[in-house]
Parts: structure tokens; C-alpha cells; sequence
């Protein structure tokens, strides 16, 4: 049975409690209903964006956003095969999560998916490795990590489940849970390439799983992208010989304190206190008129010709558009004619 050594530290405690206290703010923000799509759309993206380019994948966000939406790129098809495959890994965990348990199957078939057409031998998807492999820096050929052997994978990938769905795992806090398993994969190394990708998913499908992000509002990798070194540095400091997690978990916690602080920082920014407390409770916004507010909340004002340069809309379009914010009190219009604007009611 895999026994993960860790100790809780006042850091992990102080950073879980700053999660739990954030999370409720999002989930209970006014401006939620109606934005789930878009907030869900856009932490996908991001998550596709950050984590492919963690493992070199050069698609910038912008590129990977208009491939979501079916548009055509300029980039290498392996480029883009690997964001397709991630952003429908993403857009299928709620496929992936049926049930409580987990089985083997499920991370042969996440595999399958992050790295559909992208291998040199096709047979290696969804597969075990067959042959040893080494982590090395990919600058200078040092060896950094050496995964245990081929013949020990499948049972190692088992154990890891079992533990996946045992007591012990599900009694910790998600956050915990995922963080864990996400280093015990990637010290397993089960597969010839896509290791990271896959353990990246198999920790965004247990936060799922246990209700911690069912809504898929945070991306995670993003955290992890912005400073790689940092993120492969916090994988090697695991001592080999005693397996002590702790701060790989301190590393793996801050990066979920971030992504959560990011999204509530947006949410507080375009809901504003008065809307946070209003009593009429949560207000349905559409993603257009949340892009209004954000305006506003950035340049204090807004104009009938700001929003019709911002959506490419006629003058009659934007004004509807800026009439159903004011008749829901989130607006109000501030001078006449020329000098007309529109600031936060």
C-alpha cells in the first residue's frame, strides 16, 4: 500500500485556509450564473496553453484561444495536435470522472488522449513504457531522475490507484490528494512521453472528482508555467531515499492559492462591492456586459463609441447593450450630450 510521507506545515495550513476562504467568494460572487461558461472556457484555455508549454509546446495563448474556437493557426501540426488533445482532455473530465473510484484504465485512456498523434510510434499511446527512460536537463544531457524500471510500472500505477481510492486519500483535502498523486506519477514516469501532460489532468480530474473544482474555474498550470525552473526544482527536492513530500506539497499548494487568488481578484474586480452585497443576490451579466464592467473598472468611464469599437457593433447595438446595465442598476449615465459617459452605479 503506498503511504505518502508528508508532515503539514503552518505554511500549508495558513495557504489552505486562504483557499477555502477565496473559493467562497468566487462561488458566491453575484456575477457567477451566467459567466460559468466563459470562466470555464477560459480556464481551459489557459490550462491547455500552460501546461503543453511547459514541455516546450511554442503555441502562444492567443494562438491556443483561436484554435479552441476552430480557427486556423500558423504552427507545426505536432504543435497544434498536442493543445487539440489537451483542450479535449479538459473538455471531457466530467466524462472521466463518472463514478468515485478510479481504475488503471483511466490513466491509460487520459494518455491516449494528451497524445493522440503526436508520438513517433503510435503503438505508445495509452501504453505503458516498454523501454527505460531518463529525465534529462534538455540543455546540457545531465541526468536529473531515474524512473523505475519498465517491469515495475503497471504494478507501481495500480498501487498509486489503490491509494486513489482508498480512506486514507479521500479523508485528505483535495488539494492534498492532488498534489500527491501528481508527484507519485511523475516519479512512476509510466510512459515513453506525456507523463507531465497526463499527471497534470489526473490532478485537474481528482479536484474534480472530489467537488473541489467542478465548475473547472482555476487553471492550475499556469503557475507552473511561469516559472518552469521553479516547478521542476520543487519535483527534485522529494528526497529519493525518504520520499518526504512536504515541500513539493508547499510548492504544489501555493500554485493552487495562485490560481484561485487570480480568479477572485477578476471576480471582485468586475462585480465591485456594491454588487457583491446587493440584495438582490446573484445578477446575471452576459459576457459582453461583464467586459463592460471590467472596462469601467479600469478606465472609470465608459462611452457608446468605447463599446462599439470594442465588440465592432453599430451605435444602436451598443446603446442596447448599455441601456440593460443601466436598467439593472450596475450603470448610470454622467453627463449630457458630447461629454456623455456611463460609470459604476
Amino acid at each position: 500500500m503506498f503511504k505518502p510521507n508528508f508532515r503539514y506545515t503552518n505554511k500549508m495550513v495558513r495557504l489552505l485556509t486562504r483557499i477555502s476562504s477565496a473559493k467562497e467568494v468566487i462561488l458566491n460572487s453575484p456575477l457567477i450564473p451566467m459567466w460559468e461558461i466563459s470562466l470555464r472556457k477560459q480556464s481551459i484555455i489557459c490550462s491547455a496553453h500552460s501546461s503543453t508549454s511547459i514541455e516546450g509546446n511554442k503555441l502562444s495563448l492567443e494562438q491556443v484561444s483561436d484554435l479552441a474556437q476552430g480557427r486556423k493557426i500558423m504552427a507545426t501540426r505536432k504543435d497544434k495536435q498536442e493543445v487539440l488533445n489537451y483542450l479535449n482532455a479538459l473538455e471531457n473530465i466530467a466524462d472521466l470522472s463518472k463514478g468515485n473510484s478510479f481504475n488503471p484504465d483511466d490513466i491509460l485512456y487520459i494518455h491516449r488522449l494528451v497524445t493522440r498523434g503526436t508520438l513517433d510510434n503510435p503503438a505508445d499511446c495509452g501504453a505503458y513504457r516498454t523501454r527505460y527512460v531518463v529525465v534529462a536537463n534538455r540543455l546540457t544531457g545531465e541526468i536529473t531522475f531515474r524512473p523505475p524500471e519498465n517491469k515495475e510500472v503497471p504494478g507501481l500505477t495500480k498501487i498509486l490507484i489503490n491509494w486513489l481510492n482508498s480512506s486514507e486519500a479521500q479523508e485528505l483535502d483535495p488539494i492534498m490528494e492532488a498534489g500527491i498523486a501528481h508527484y507519485e506519477f511523475v516519479r512512476i514516469h509510466p510512459f515513453i512521453d506525456g507523463n507531465g501532460r497526463t499527471a497534470r489532468v489526473l490532478a485537474a480530474l481528482i479536484l474534480y472528482k472530489r467537488g473541489f473544482d467542478s465548475k473547472q474555474f482555476f487553471c492550475l498550470d499556469d503557475y507552473y508555467d511561469s516559472d518552469r525552473p521553479a516547478y521542476y526544482a520543487a519535483l527534485r527536492k522529494v528526497n529519493q531515499n525518504t520520499g518526504d513530500l512536504t515541500e513539493w506539497l508547499e510548492y504544489f499548494i501555493e500554485g493552487v492559492m495562485a490560481s484561485i487568488e487570480s480568479v477572485k481578484q477578476r471576480i471582485l474586480k468586475l462585480s465591485g462591492e456594491r454588487l457583491r452585497k446587493s440584495k438582490q443576490g446573484q445578477i446575471a451579466l452576459t459576457e459582453r456586459q461583464m467586459r463592460i464592467v471590467e472596462f469601467i473598472n479600469q478606465n472609470n468611464r465608459i462611452t457608446n463609441r468605447d463599446v462599439r469599437t470594442m465588440f465592432k457593433i453599430s451605435d444602436r447595438a451598443a446603446l442596447k447593450e448599455i441601456r440593460k446595465l443601466v436598467d439593472l442598476t450596475v450603470i448610470k449615465p454622467e453627463g449630457k450630450g458630447r461629454s456623455l459617459c456611463y460609470v459604476l452605479a
